[in-house]
């Protein structure tokens, strides 16, 4: 199959770029410069240039594929509103592209969007469309309506592995500026998580095998306490592992005080029953437990 990766050099993009490429699929990845370009030759990929908001370029690069996985994001969380409708308007363009045939279409959702706190399927829906990032799961029904076979992969707040540059990392760092490894409350709120090779497998699966408005779960394990996690920086550092209330926690991590406070488990038995997926990789506080998370 010809598949048109977008994000295809990010941390979660380049592990699905090797995952496909190693399982038969000839990849087109999106580059939007020259070192993007450059580091999808280098994997065996062909090269699409363009980016998330030249939608023509998407529209092209989706038409010519047998099917498309949508891993780009712009993290810009000064603006992160306009981000999230940014995804919206690249799944619209591709939903223009695929409409009315039966190439697959797989967008990158977050179980963060859920906000349940209980243990979350993969038969759940966003609880409240006020936070902006469920415009792209609006997105997605959105494309079924235009005859799309679409299939949501939601990401867990940690995709853990080599290079993550994603929540842990973040935390790691305010315990470097900080002094402290901080929690809130009594930091039993739970974070689920995946490595990035399992999560790259269940892409190519649900790509292989998913079905029209197809809700996955990227979870290995279903919530990781967030205190243990704490813990282990602390060790890590040789700092206090300390806990905060919510005001003083708005103090202490500033933007990043919402993500911090998820109380997000997910399970994925459906996704596991459906796709026959099966994690394999280290788990989060045994990943994370190691010079490679700290000497950045």
């Amino acid at each position: 199959m010809r598949v048109f990766v977008t994000g295809a050099t990010g941390f979660v993009g380049s592990a699905v770029v090797q995952e496909l490429i190693a399982a038969g699929h000839q990849v087109t990845g999106l580059a939007r410069n020259d070192s993007a370009a450059s580091s999808l030759a280098a994997a065996g990929a062909e090269v699409h240039r363009g980016h998330l908001e030249d939608l023509n370029s998407l529209k092209r690069g989706a038409a010519a594929a047998d099917g498309v996985i949508h891993t780009g994001f712009i993290h810009d969380w000064s603006n992160f509103k306009e981000s999230c409708e940014i995804d919206r308007r690249v799944i619209g363009a591709f939903a223009e592209a695929l409409a009315g045939s039966t190439r697959p279409l797989i967008i990158t959702s977050g179980i963060g969007i859920l906000g349940l706190g209980r243990l979350a399927t993969e038969e759940d829906v966003p609880a409240t469309t006020d936070f902006p990032r469920t415009a792209t799961e609006e997105a997605a029904v959105a494309a079924k309506a235009n005859g799309v076979r679409v299939s949501l992969v939601r990401l867990p707040p940690s995709v853990h592995g080599d290079g993550d540059h994603g929540f842990v990392p973040a935390l790691i760092d305010f315990a470097k500026q900080k002094g402290v490894s901080a929690y809130v409350g009594d930091g039993l709120n739970r974070w689920p998580a995946v490595h990035r090779l399992d999560a790259a497998r269940l892409f190519r699966l649900a790509l292989e095998k998913g079905g029209t408005v197809a809700r996955f779960h990227a979870v290995a394990e279903e919530g990781v306490p967030f205190r243990e996690i704490a813990a282990v920086i602390g060790r890590r550092l040789n700092v206090p592992v300390v806990s905060k209330s919510k005001q003083e926690a708005a103090d202490h991590f500033g933007w990043f005080a919402h993500p911090v406070s998820f109380n997000t488990p997910a399970s994925a038995a459906l996704t596991q029953e459906i796709l026959g997926w099966r994690p394999t990789q280290i788990g989060l506080l045994a990943d994370i437990d190691h010079e490679r998370y700290f000497n950045r």
